[in-house]
């Protein structure tokens, strides 16, 4: 039907399109930066982590760093996943509502910022963490106790 003839017919505009879906946030060059030397740091402390982890598959909630084995969570700021400065109350209430989330599923969380990570407070962190668990326990290959 053309497009007059509807407005006539109905007397309503037709409906707008417009995309639906809202696209990923875009991470910044300095979180860029501070994500690589983290991984790095974990690398040279053996410390296996998965990143973009998501603990709740209903939601979109996104921590940066997962330490497996250790139950931590880490989040850095300033990342597409942390809500940022702009933007309602309400998505900022949305993006902390998850370190409650977190919690009461037994992680524990640390949030840095891109100095922290370039100042070596991040590497300080991350000792006393793996101090404080002493070997992270894994099952042998071989079978044997």
């Amino acid at each position: 039907m053309e497009l007059d003839a509807y407005k006539t017919l109905t007397n309503k505009l037709p409906l707008k399109k417009k995309l639906r879906t809202r696209p990923l946030p875009k991470a910044g060059e300095k979180y860029l930066e501070a994500f690589d030397r983290l991984k790095e740091i974990l690398d040279r402390m053996e410390i296996k982590y998965e990143e973009y982890f998501h603990f709740k598959s209903t939601k979109h909630w996104c921590f940066d760093l997962h330490l497996v084995g250790y139950l931590a969570l880490i989040e850095i700021a300033g990342g597409p996943w942390s809500g940022g400065r702009k933007g309602k109350l309400a998505t900022k209430a949305w993006s902390i509502d998850r370190y409650d989330h977190a919690e009461e599923m037994g992680y524990r969380y640390h949030r840095f910022e891109v100095n922290d990570i370039n100042m070596g407070r991040a590497t300080a962190w991350l000792r006393n963490l793996k101090a404080s668990y002493g070997t992270v326990q894994t099952i042998p290959t071989d079978g044997s106790d």
